[in-house]
């Protein structure tokens, strides 16, 4: 009898990589800035104030700003809820 309980993780597939995505706010003629920047600070994890307004002007100024890059799981969760508070987002762009 053959024990397979040394073969439960392929080990090709344990060192495959999760998928990825980045989040993109895009520039609208609705938004103000300051809510633009309230809506990535509470949204966004981790992010500053300074940040925050750095984005804002960047999506002001170049039309577009990646406001956060990670797990596909979690930028769907803020691409939806950025969408909710009346942001004009890029759709989500796997990495």
């Amino acid at each position: 009898m053959v024990n397979s309980l040394g073969t439960v993780l392929d080990p090709k597939k344990s060192k495959a990589k999760y998928p990825e995505a980045r989040v993109i706010v895009l520039d609208d003629n609705f938004n103000t800035f300051q809510h633009v920047a309230n809506c990535l600070l509470t949204i966004i994890p981790s992010i500053s104030g300074q940040r925050a307004w750095d984005l804002t002007i960047k999506v002001d100024k170049t039309g577009s700003a990646e406001v956060w890059r990670g797990n596909l799981e979690q930028a769907e969760l803020y691409h939806e809820q950025l969408s909710n508070k009346g942001l004009t987002m890029a759709p989500i762009e796997k990495t």
